[in-house]
């Protein structure tokens, strides 16, 4: 499972006290005194050092009982890229084979420490290993377009030829030669007010959308990778801005289905489950065994579930509308806190909606 390592207690306390908007998206604060949890920027009064418990993300505030907090309301993704790393986002985003170093981030005004606890939190690699990623990406499209290997090495900033082939063996798995044969995951990390998301995907479209504290979340990366025949390497993919767009419509009560390509790998079965997924309606609710009618093996019900629990593209691919025949929650890989949030917020969205 990916992890992210908080700054110090400290630096952290320090930055609740001077509302630091720059540490937005990097902890949460659970006050012990009031059991509420608050952004770092919150205006609210500040507590003792001693009575302040420190979080990844807001999920993990929840699980330890906190409650979001009504003065700074950390379940919105309010300033989710902060204003001071924007110019630098936007000169990434112009020229992805620019090459900066931590004196370059100073010239900038911008501290190294704090971007490279942004890119952690956010993308979960360094600032510089996603510099890297973002030009052997760019490379990999231009030689799969038919640009020679020698042009990509220099027009992405390399002096050398076999310094970008060692670059790209690494990144990839495979050399620059035999790009045209190959296939690319590019995936990102996408904030929601579920916690942060690992999105992928390919050509065709969306291959992956899962919650990054998910415990099966290596395995599935595994097994899309295999299925591919794929190599995962972390960037900007055009697919990435739509999907973020509708991800917003729907946590803000605005959407009810996604219109995103999507690129399903796994067994006809698997393939037969989550198509069948795709067809409950936004605020309704399935049993197991109704799917398994549904499909035509009113019999295959643990089959069903079992293949509901392999969907790597969660919320779009609605597995969560499946409940036991009971009307029990039950099975859900992003946690059935989450599980509960999303149905109630379609039920409660959908009045919206309709009205």
């Amino acid at each position: 499972m990916l992890t992210t390592t908080l700054p110090d207690t400290t630096t952290m306390y320090q930055a609740l006290l001077n509302k630091d908007t720059s540490f937005e998206g990097i902890f949460f604060a659970g006050i012990k005194t009031t059991g509420i949890f608050c952004r770092p920027s919150c205006t609210a009064r500040k507590p003792k050092p001693e009575n302040v418990e420190y979080y990844a993300n807001a999920s993990e505030a929840i699980r330890h009982g906190y409650r979001p907090c009504k003065v700074c309301h950390p379940m919105e993704l309010k300033d989710a890229t902060p204003d001071w790393l924007e110019p630098l986002l936007k000169e990434i985003g112009a020229d992805p084979s620019i090459r900066l170093r931590s004196s370059d981030l100073r010239e900038r005004g911008l501290q190294p420490e704090r971007v490279s606890r942004w890119f952690k939190k956010t993308h979960g690699i360094t600032f510089q290993a996603y510099l890297r990623m973002l030009r052997i990406n760019q490379a990999f499209g231009q030689i799969r377009h038919g640009e020679r290997v020698t042009d990509t090495a220099f027009s992405n900033g390399y002096e050398s030829l076999s310094g970008f082939a060692d670059s790209f063996k690494k990144t990839t798995g495979f050399a620059p030669a035999k790009s045209t044969n190959k296939k690319i995951i590019t995936v990102t990390r996408l904030l929601t007010p579920l916690g942060p998301m690992m999105a992928g995907a390919t050509d065709h479209g969306i291959c992956l959308l899962e919650f990054t504290d998910r415990r099966m979340l290596e395995t599935q990366i595994s097994r899309l990778k295999k299925y591919l025949k794929a190599e995962i390497v972390s960037g900007e993919h055009s697919f990435f801005s739509m999907l973020n767009e509708q991800l917003n419509d729907y946590f803000d009560g605005k959407r009810k289905d996604f219109g995103l390509p999507l690129d399903l790998t796994g067994t006809a079965f698997q393939q037969q489950v989550w198509t069948e997924l795709l067809q409950i309606p936004y605020g309704k609710t399935r049993s197991y065994k109704e799917q398994a009618t549904n499909i035509g093996n009113p019999k295959a019900v643990r089959a069903v579930a079992r293949a509901n629990g392999d969907n790597r593209i969660s919320i779009i691919i609605p597995c969560h509308r499946v409940i036991g025949s009971d009307g029990e929650l039950t099975g859900y890989g992003g946690g059935l806190w989450r599980k509960k949030w999303l149905l109630e917020h379609e039920q409660n969205s959908k009045l919206k909606v309709d009205n």
